[in-house]
């Protein structure tokens, strides 16, 4: 096992009715600035309880933040914060409204000319704000880290840092219970990805890890399926621990925690933006089409760790090693088909004509040594897109 820093400063509030519990967990006094995207937090109740825990606090609100939170819809958030004096913001919604979040939170206090320099020139983050995130999407394990995800025209950029972890988030499987088909799916589908790049790379001999990393994936496997045989049936129906497990599972995906210690791919995560930003595609769907290529073209680079995954996590134990390799890219691939998101990209209705575009945006981000090895140049990535299509 490598040696590691880990830090997870991030309160957890989980359970139903711990909403009510903010008004505990933001500091007496802070005027806050409640942030959100359509508006379906007013339509499932969840708002409602937001203004309920809020009371006897001074608040605003500020609505817009969209999947794949755009840079030109975040800065208004900026500019009404140090009009107002906003001293705590309080996410309520799925990642890409935390993911926005983090920026505001960044940006606000930002001293640079242009807050996009976090984003595109890695600007260091040096102060923000402190924010809360209520969570009623799990996916992307924004509400126990310090990433961030921000588009700006065909840029889909990150930046990461401690200072944006979140203070507190609520974690309240019932506000999962009116969310569509498609979002459920893609829920499971990148919380399973984000537990595979912390995975799926070369052994270093670190069991804990490993076997934490197979929880979550098998955990997902099982309960993603019911959660979206629950999809649409009225709350006295839903499986509230269904819910609760994938919602736990796409946190502790994403909290940093099994990434401790292990080399760490992403280069799904890379490939997977660049087709956001240039195809339009949700992210989920960007990795279900990207992984299974890149688990093919790597498969002598993670050969070990492809077999251990088949074995432990597919029951996949027959034929030589090559075969097996083979079933557990299948398995992985029927399970996103399963989940009902496509894995090819003629599948979305685009063709070979889109991969110049997406190597163009990879080449152009500096995007040339990818993977755990750093061994995924341009070429490579080539290859995985094309037979991705």
């Amino acid at each position: 096992m490598n040696n590691f820093d880990y830090q997870n400063p991030t309160r957890i509030l989980f359970g139903e009715g711990e909403i009510a519990n903010i008004k505990n967990a933001i500091p007496q006094g802070a005027k806050v600035l409640v942030l959100y995207g359509g508006g379906s937090i007013k339509a499932n109740g969840v708002y409602q309880q937001v203004v309920d825990a809020l009371a006897g606090f001074e608040w605003l609100e500020l609505s817009g933040i969209s999947p794949n939170p755009k840079y030109d819809e975040l800065m208004p958030a900026v500019e009404l914060i140090k009009r107002e004096n906003i001293d705590f913001l309080l996410a309520v919604g799925g990642g890409s409204v935390a993911d926005g979040t983090k920026f505001i939170a960044a940006a606000a206090k930002f001293e640079g000319d242009d807050p996009w320099d976090i984003l595109a020139k890695r600007a260091p983050v040096t102060d923000a704000l402190p924010l809360g995130t209520i969570l009623t999407l799990p996916a992307t394990g924004s509400e126990a880290n310090g990433n961030s995800v921000v588009t700006r025209g065909t840029d889909k950029l990150s930046f990461n840092s401690p200072l944006v972890y979140p203070a507190f988030s609520v974690l309240d499987p019932t506000t999962t219970y009116t969310l569509p088909a498609r979002q459920v799916a893609n829920g499971v589908v990148d919380a399973f990805v984000h537990t595979i790049e912390q995975y799926l790379t070369y052994p270093v001999n670190s069991p804990i890890q490993d076997r934490f990393a197979e929880s979550l994936l098998l955990t997902l496997i099982e309960e993603g399926p019911k959660a979206m045989a629950d999809v649409g049936k009225p709350a006295e129906e839903q499986n509230y621990d269904v819910r609760a497990n994938v919602m736990w599972a796409a946190t502790l995906a994403l909290n940093t925690l099994i990434g401790k210690g292990v080399p760490q791919d992403w280069a799904t995560h890379m490939i997977g933006h660049e087709l956001t930003a240039t195809l339009g595609l949700d992210h989920a769907q960007t990795l279900a089409i990207i992984l299974p290529s890149l688990m093919n073209e790597q498969r002598e680079g993670k050969r070990e760790k492809l077999l251990q995954f088949g074995e432990r996590v597919w029951n996949i134990t027959e034929g030589d090693e090559s075969t097996r390799i083979d079933a557990t890219i299948a398995k992985t691939r029927e399970f996103f088909e399963t989940m009902q998101v496509k894995t090819r990209i003629s599948d979305y209705g685009f063709g070979a004509e889109s991969v110049d575009k997406i190597i163009d945006q990879l080449e152009r981000h500096g995007m040339t040594k990818l993977g755990e090895r750093g061994d995924i140049d341009i070429a490579k990535s080539r290859a995985i897109v094309e037979a991705a299509v």
